[in-house]
């Protein structure tokens, strides 16, 4: 794997083990994690995780084959390794954007709709296919699917093992961009220019008002939107962008 800061503002996590058609190792994990943390400490614009001709199917079950003679608590703990990716991903300051090829399974759809936005080539499939392996999702695959789709759909999906197009995820709103193969990652690369020229601390805010959206009632919702906005108010970004409104001009956001 290989994981880049691109000139035009943003970090690149590539997950290239084509001969495992990318199976996630702990290696992975930690790339993705040094790359949220870089992002924030540089002051970058986003994070942009792709792979090879297929982007990710998920737990690898030679390694997986071997936990059952684990005592339950060390399995646990294995999993607890990609839990925690997730969390980064979900408290990461900077937009993550997956940029998928070929297809996606298991958790590697866990890692996949743990980002912001999904840029997908067409043909593309998406698969929970634990229970065809008598496995259960991990990853926050089943709280992604349920607050993302329709419960029929969620459930079609887990408890089938069936793959759904990439078409199919976009009518439904999950995947946000839908292009030919192979030009995922350019597509993605054009979302991060359009977000390298957005204000970040806006951008930031409204990540942590959307995610956190599905935990909150109404009314700790209302009092976080509160919160963000009077602090957006005072800030550089607004008044910019407010004197560029109301001047009839393109905003020119600071990093």
């Amino acid at each position: 794997m290989t994981a880049r800061i691109e000139d035009c503002g943003h970090y690149l996590v590539v997950h290239n083990r084509t001969e495992k058609r990318g199976a996630l190792t702990p290696a992975f994990y930690d790339c993705i994690c040094d790359a949220i943390a870089m992002a924030q400490a540089r002051q970058l614009r986003c994070v942009i995780v792709t792979g090879g001709p297929f982007f990710c199917a998920g737990g690898d079950l030679s390694a997986l084959k071997t936990r059952a003679a684990l005592p339950i608590d060390e399995r646990r703990a294995k999993i607890d390794l990609l839990h925690d990716v997730i969390r980064a991903m979900k408290g990461s300051g900077v937009p993550l954007i997956a940029a998928i090829e070929g297809g996606v399974a298991g958790a590697g759809l866990s890692l996949a709709l743990a980002c912001d936005l999904i840029v997908a080539a067409r043909g593309a499939s998406f698969a929970a296919a634990y229970v065809k392996a008598g496995l259960t999702p991990d990853g926050g695959l089943t709280h992604a699917l349920a607050t993302a789709v329709p419960k029929q759909f969620a459930m079609e999906m887990c408890l089938l093992g069936r793959s759904v197009s990439a078409e199919r995820f976009a009518d439904l709103g999950v995947v946000s961009q839908i292009c030919e193969p192979g030009k995922a990652l350019d597509n993605a690369r054009a979302i991060a220019d359009d977000l390298a020229r957005g204000p970040s601390q806006a951008q930031s805010a409204i990540r942590r008002l959307i995610n956190q959206a599905t935990d909150n009632d109404l009314t700790a919702q209302l009092d976080l939107e509160a919160d963000m906005m009077a602090i957006a108010q005072g800030s550089p970004d607004a008044a910019e962008g407010i004197a560029a409104f109301l001047e009839k001009r393109a905003a020119e956001f600071g990093t």
